[in-house]
């Protein structure tokens, strides 16, 4: 009986938790890419995984279903254990490189990357980034939100994967079974009801089941109704954008302008780059790009006066403006499209070493010249490159003048940055060794004078009678 007790307390989604790939629902576009991924390490693009999809698709699960069934041994860190550099070299980079004692190989799970704050967790994301340098075993990530800033790095050094949200079909199937194990009659009203609630989120149903089938003994609509409430979530990139583009009403745009994890400016990227995917006819389109350029003319205004009752003014153009404005071919509403990430933002993430290495140049000038950044960026930088790539010998006098690095330098001629180069060190040769002659002569006269000094001295104890009196 004590047992039984035990067994009912256990939580639902830990009891009936598939334990083998077979047990897996669905996501058989993932299972296979993953799979196929696992067979081929180490003779692979990318040494890391990242899983990614909203809560409750079950990324966790499927790692723990590959380890048991190809027969790894899952060395798992949470959101909690990586907090700090050393706590992924203490326990991940100490393992990525030793077999295990059964003689297994090993698959390394960093769960709920996007847990990671710059800020808070300083080192983090490099060392997971030296984790995938150096591992001989595999590593497999999950995210909810793979967007965010500071998994940028990471998403260029892994493979991506997609866990979509489970459909209605699937969850009912395994809701049933749940009340078929535990001999409980579950209405089909009650069961779809608690589907709506989920949006998708399997373990947000069973734990929906769970709380008023042990409450009641029977899971009917008016219990559920009475005692389950909908839960606002947030929607990733994706959902974001289906549901604005979608939307029927205007409401329905602003709500979910209001639950996307975008903040408004990255929202403006994302319908920026997937406006011409979505929407085929050209009146159509000008019509999105006219509302989304208003949109960012009243952000514009937000930023510029401080007055945020233009706020609902953006909203209402990137959200509903862009949604009604497909009219002449409507089912483009619905039809579906992969979206892609804004090309913008990846390029700026490209080229950030660059523009760091222009903001570095325009501060030196900036400090010498008395002048400001943005000036010296603008009305200095041009003329400078213009100088380097035309005069290496002034370059090179500058270079010197202004203690710039060999990366800058590259930057500002890139074809004569060799010859500037060069003649750099030609003249911190000369620097030094006038620099040495300059020295020798300095020594020169300190032993001069110290034998001037000398020789006054020895006068002075030669000296004798009325001398010796003067003298002093």
């Amino acid at each position: 009986m004590r047992c039984l007790a035990v067994s009912a307390k256990i939580p639902w989604v830990i009891k009936y938790r598939p334990k083998t790939l077979s047990d897996y629902v669905d996501q058989e576009d993932a299972k296979n890419t993953i799979i196929n991924w696992l067979k081929r390490f180490p003779s692979v693009d990318k040494k890391a995984v990242l899983l990614h999809g909203p809560p409750g698709v079950g990324k966790t699960t499927l790692v723990e279903c590959l380890a048991h069934d190809l027969r790894y041994d899952l060395i798992e860190m949470n959101a909690s254990d990586f907090r700090r550099s050393k706590d992924i070299n203490r326990v991940a980079i100490k393992s990525a490189d030793k077999i295990s004692l059964a003689g297994r190989g090993k698959l390394i799970l960093l769960d709920e990357v996007d847990g990671i704050y710059e800020k808070v967790d300083a080192g983090s994301v490099e060392a997971i980034l030296e984790l995938i340098k150096n591992t001989k075993f595999p590593v497999i990530m999950t995210a909810n939100d793979p967007w965010s800033n500071q998994l940028r790095e990471l998403r260029e050094n892994v493979l991506m994967i997609e866990l979509k949200r489970l459909g209605k079909k699937e969850i009912l199937e395994i809701l049933r079974k749940i009340c078929s194990s535990e001999k409980i009659h579950c209405s089909d009203d009650a069961l779809n009801y608690i589907y709506e609630l989920s949006n998708g989120d399997l373990r947000s149903a069973i734990n929906d089941l769970q709380s008023v089938a042990e409450g009641f003994g029977r899971v009917d609509l008016d219990l559920a109704k009475a005692i389950l409430r909908r839960r606002d979530r947030e929607l990733d990139p994706f959902e974001t954008l289906r549901n604005i583009f979608g939307a029927r009403y205007a409401w329905q745009a602003k709500i979910t302008i209001s639950q996307s994890n975008l903040d408004r400016d990255m929202l403006i990227q994302w319908l920026n780059e997937n406006l011409p995917r979505q929407i085929q006819d050209p009146e159509d389109l000008w019509r999105a790009y006219d509302a989304l350029a208003k949109a960012t003319v009243y952000l514009s205004r937000i930023i510029r006066t401080g007055d945020w009752d233009l706020l609902s003014y953006a909203i209402d153009l990137m959200g509903p403006g862009v949604s009604f404005s497909i009219k002449n071919i409507e089912k483009d509403k619905w039809r579906w499209v992969k979206y892609n990430f804004p090309e913008k933002i990846r390029e700026l993430s490209r080229t950030r070493e660059q523009r760091e290495l222009i903001n570095s140049i325009a501060s030196i000038i900036a400090a010498r010249e008395h002048i400001s950044r943005n000036k010296a960026r603008t009305e200095v930088l041009p003329y400078l490159r213009i100088i380097f790539q035309n005069n290496p010998d002034e370059a090179a006098k500058i270079v010197l003048g202004l203690g710039l690095s060999d990366n800058m330098v590259k930057l500002l001629a890139p074809e004569k940055s060799g010859e500037i180069l060069k003649r750099v060190k030609e003249y911190q040769k000369l620097i030094r060794e006038e620099a040495s002659r300059e020295g020798e002569k300095k020594e020169k006269r300190k032993t001069v004078e110290k034998k001037t000094v000398e020789k006054r001295e020895e006068k002075k104890t030669q000296a004798t009678g009325l001398d010796k009196w003067w003298k002093k």
